[in-house]
């Protein structure tokens, strides 16, 4: 463990819960996080990403007991991140060098570890939290084929580590699946990881991970706001907002646009975000006459949702692989209807929730054909949005997150 802020990484005093395992509440449960988001120490604290502090900070708040998070120094960059010094987070912090084992001190005193299927060296963190007699619980969102896909999405990977890493994705699969069977329970973001995974554990939670609280939802106004300009034929205005990278289609939001221009169709489009295709965006901007504008990112509660819930009407989510992706809950919960492709996450939550159209992987044509339609018809629009609005209600950041919870209290035995 790395020394330089004592408080947060030198050897831990025992934490122990009081009580036997059958009398201990949860008040006096310490709970265990593995966490996949990356931590870089700095001069004067640790360089985090703001929405893995913001889910800490939610843990920390309905947990009840002690959190103890592990997490491991990365050299990923973190875009949306800042530096915290240590007084201010109020969780115990365990930064671990890149690829070290789990110390036997990070494990005293744990009464249930929440492990992160999705983070390197998974079935390693399973066996020391096993083998210390702690029972633990596995997060997973991604499914192989989502990780499969993504790898080969990438464009700054050569073909010949392609392969190697299919490979390796493909034997650490059985490892995967076998600490799934060991598990006391398993919670599973969104559907595909629920679809592939969930027979293999004990105990299954589907949730739907999003930001979005009551006081964020579109309010009744708003909504009559929107549907009055939708029914009175001005232009769709339709918003993106998130990574620019293949892995997210987001090579696709431009020719949609071409596309919706073909047709005739009268459309503007708002793009908020960062990333490797950035430069290739700007650079197609010209074409469209000022109908197609990109934004830096911003932040998401103060700009990125009031925006989204009175400047747009439909998202536009070129989305090409099955991740479970908050886009959808926060988009539909800004009152949005979505148009999308249909991988395995949209294909079925379009379905479950009513909130917009999927068209097949990759066709931008039919995307926009798609668009072209609601244009015709306004009405399907607002009926989408209000699908998709109800839905959210149900599924906010509280209700979600409470699930969470209680399904890891019910796990301690």
């Amino acid at each position: 463990m790395r020394p330089a802020f004592p408080a947060m990484n030198a050897a831990m005093p025992p934490c122990t819960a009081a009580g036997t395992a059958g009398q201990r509440g949860a008040a006096a449960a310490t709970l265990l996080l593995s966490a996949p988001a990356p931590v870089q120490v700095a001069a004067d604290g640790y360089r985090l990403d703001t929405k893995f502090v913001e889910g800490m900070r939610a843990h920390v708040a309905d947990w009840g007991g002690e959190i103890r998070c592990l997490i491991w120094e990365s050299d990923d960059t973190i875009p949306f991140g800042r530096v915290y010094r240590p007084d201010e987070l109020d969780f115990e912090m365990v930064v671990l060098g890149k690829g070290a084992p789990v110390p036997a001190a990070a494990l005293t005193g744990i009464s249930i570890a929440l492990v992160s299927a999705d983070m390197p060296g998974f079935p390693a963190i399973c066996q020391s939290i096993a083998s210390a007699g702690i029972p633990y619980a596995v997060g997973v969102e991604y499914t192989l084929e989502t990780r499969l896909r993504t790898l080969w999405l990438d464009r700054e990977v050569s073909g010949m580590r392609k392969m190697r890493s299919s490979l390796w994705l493909l034997r650490n699969e059985r490892q995967v699946r076998s600490r799934l069977k060991a598990a006391v329970g398993a919670q599973f973001n969104g559907y595909p990881a629920f679809s592939a995974y969930s027979r293999l554990a004990d105990d299954a939670h589907l949730y739907f991970d999003n930001r979005m609280g009551p006081e964020m939802m579109a309010t009744p106004a708003e909504v009559a706001v929107r549907n009055e300009r939708l029914l009175a034929g001005y232009p769709l205005r339709l918003i993106h907002s998130g990574r620019l990278e293949p892995m997210k289609g987001s090579q696709d939001l431009l020719p949609v646009m071409r596309a919706l221009a073909a047709m005739g169709v009268p459309a503007t489009l708002d793009i908020y975000g960062a990333g490797s295709l950035e430069q290739e965006i700007r650079d197609g901007l010209g074409e469209f006459d000022g109908a197609v504008r990109l934004h830096a990112p911003v932040d998401f509660k103060t700009k990125l949702v009031p925006l989204s819930r009175t400047q747009a009407d439909v998202f536009l989510s070129c989305h090409r692989q099955s991740d479970p992706s908050c886009t959808y809950l926060e988009a539909m919960g800004c009152g949005l209807a979505i148009a999308g492709y249909s991988n395995r996450m949209w294909c079925r939550l379009s379905r479950e929730s009513g909130g917009g159209v999927a068209v097949p992987l990759g066709s931008t044509k039919q995307l926009a054909e798609a668009i072209g339609r609601w244009n015709l018809d306004r009405p399907a629009i607002a009926e989408s949005a209000r699908s998709g609005l109800a839905f959210a209600r149900r599924h906010d950041f509280g209700q979600e997150f409470a699930g969470r919870m209680a399904h890891l209290r019910a796990l301690i035995p």
